[in-house]
């Protein structure tokens, strides 16, 4: 019979049955085999994730297949890099990279509770309760914590004449980054970064106007914040000025260059007169290219592509700076940056095309003479670039993926200024009503209730360990004093500061992060539950 994967026969009944071919060339497991094999494979990796959780949380080195070294302890970048064959070590690599996309912040978090959760559903499996009833509780549970989270949750004023509050909040999120000896610095470049581009009616932020650049020397306190476009290039001539001011700028796609037919070709010079006057043309060409840039009204040309010495030396001659080989992105920037026209054709440039800066001017770096060029003063200063310093490439590298992380905190909160407090306050308050709540509940799903709340106080223990402090006891003593005092703010003192209250010591995090940790980890432990069976090569 086509479409059946073996051979059908019947046993002395009558009755039909398939043998399925190659089946000693199949590794396969099934029932509770098989998700204990998942869970296991899962908690390996958030075991792995633990160490990093929280401000003291320790770093990762990540040493990549060629060589290269990444030291960090930001889930989604450890999670990336790490090779892992495991399937479903796999779905927790996306966990973490789908908390990245949508929230920038809490991957280290979300890789963590879904590892405790995916522990406590193994222990109620060996109680012989169901897969889908686990499952089922499970969703249950994390819907009641996320009202939960609504109910004890703080508004928070966004005003960009008062950024000090949002300032608190990046400083959250870089607490546990390398970044962290430049706390303040670094928050506030963040936050001064977010409302340059942000569009307040519209609760919006452009993340493509925020452009970061990193250049190796110096030390990470030069980092500072552009009000312009900051391009990795410098003027094509020495002799060309190193600071404009009231700078017309022509953004050229074309080539300085004379024009060539589009398809192959070839050009026979059989004597002296034709290179002379192929000569002529060429110079004749660039000239003419130039006198119509310089007829435009522009001081500076910008050019996708570059161009040879000759055009160069003329570009000096008739005194137009010229900038060569910009990268397409950073065209499209210092257009948007400049209020001016990308053209593609020297015909169609004229007066109204041509972008506008206050100021362009060359850095120069140390002994080394590389230089950079920054366009500030630019008639949309919505467009900005975050210049970061180091001693070498992986603290660079690093401080990207941390300012990236604190950018998105404060994008969030422009969205939805709603928080809740860190330092495990909020999931230690989700722990205690969602345990309250599971004695109210009749049917088996109150195991899986009181599970979810076991997994909820695996974020303040981790913490705790991570900070030094012994955990079973620290996370007692301030479940105890949530339940006595009714203060959902009480979290873990990680950094010994002398009080447990979160909102003292400013430890922010946005609720929308929050309620997407619970969701996103709940849905990936559900649907890990629901696999009863895996067929896998062999050799797999």
């Amino acid at each position: 019979m086509p479409g059946i994967p073996g051979s059908l026969t019947f046993d002395e009944y009558g009755r039909p049955f398939i043998i399925i071919r190659d089946q000693d060339k199949q590794n396969r497991l099934t029932g509770n085999d098989a998700i204990k094999s998942h869970i296991s494979a899962g908690r390996q990796i958030a075991n792995t994730l633990r160490s990093s959780l929280g401000p003291k949380g320790l770093d990762k080195m990540m040493v990549s297949s060629d060589g290269d070294v990444t030291v960090t302890n930001d889930g989604a970048t450890i999670l990336k890099m790490m090779d892992v064959d495991h399937e479903i070590a796999k779905l927790m690599v996306q966990l973490s990279q789908s908390q990245d996309d949508e929230i920038g912040d809490g991957t280290t978090g979300v890789v963590v509770l879904a590892g405790a959760l995916l522990e406590q559903a193994e222990q109620l499996l060996d109680k012989g309760i169901h897969p889908i009833r686990i499952a089922d509780g499970f969703e249950l549970a994390a819907q009641f914590a996320v009202k939960h989270l609504e109910s004890i949750a703080d508004s928070f004023p966004v005003d960009a004449k008062n950024p000090e509050h949002l300032i608190k909040t990046a400083m959250t999120t870089l607490g546990s980054k390398i970044v962290n000896k430049c706390h303040r610095q670094m928050a506030e470049i963040a936050v001064n970064a977010v409302m340059a581009v942000a569009d307040m009616e519209k609760r919006d932020v452009n993340f493509e106007l925020i452009k970061m650049e990193g250049k190796v020397g110096g030390r990470l306190e030069d980092t500072m914040l552009v009000k312009g476009v900051i391009v990795d290039k410098d003027m094509s001539h020495p002799q060309m000025p190193k600071v404009l001011r009231d700078v017309k700028l022509a953004i050229l796609t074309c080539p300085f260059e004379p024009p060539k037919p589009k398809t192959a070709h070839k050009l026979d010079v059989t004597s002296v007169e034709d290179y002379k006057e192929l000569r002529k043309y060429e110079v004749e060409t660039f000239l003419k290219m130039v006198q119509q840039v310089k007829d435009a009204g522009a001081t500076l040309a910008i050019c996708q592509w570059g161009f040879d010495d000759e055009a160069n030396h003329l570009l000096l001659q008739k005194e137009l700076p010229a900038v060569r080989w910009v990268g397409g992105p950073e065209i499209e920037l210092i257009a948007i940056a400049t209020g001016g026209r990308i053209v593609p054709r020297f015909e169609e440039l004229s007066p109204e095309k041509l972008g506008h800066a206050g100021l362009v001017r060359e850095l120069v770096f140390g002994t080394t003479k590389e230089r950079m060029l920054v366009i500030e003063e630019c008639k949309n200063s919505r467009a900005v670039t975050i210049f970061i310093r180091g001693g070498n490439k992986m603290i660079i590298e690093e401080a990207k993926r941390s300012l990236h992380d604190a950018l998105c905190v404060v994008r969030n909160l422009v969205q939805d200024n709603r928080v809740v407090y860190g330092g495990g306050a909020a999931e230690i308050s989700c722990a205690i009503a969602v345990s309250q709540e599971a004695d109210k509940i009749s049917t088996l799903e109150q195991y899986a209730f009181r599970a979810f709340a076991d997994a909820l106080e695996m974020i303040p223990l981790s913490l705790a360990e991570n900070s030094g402090l012994s955990n079973m006891e620290t996370l007692t003593e301030v479940k105890a004093r949530q339940v006595k005092e009714k203060n959902p703010a009480l979290g873990i003192d990680c950094m010994l500061k002398g009080t447990s209250d979160m909102k003292e010591q400013h430890v922010i995090e946005t609720l929308h992060s929050k309620k997407q940790q619970l969701l996103l980890a709940t849905q990936m432990v559900k649907m890990i539950l629901k696999i009863d069976d895996i067929r896998s090569p062999a050799d797999h």
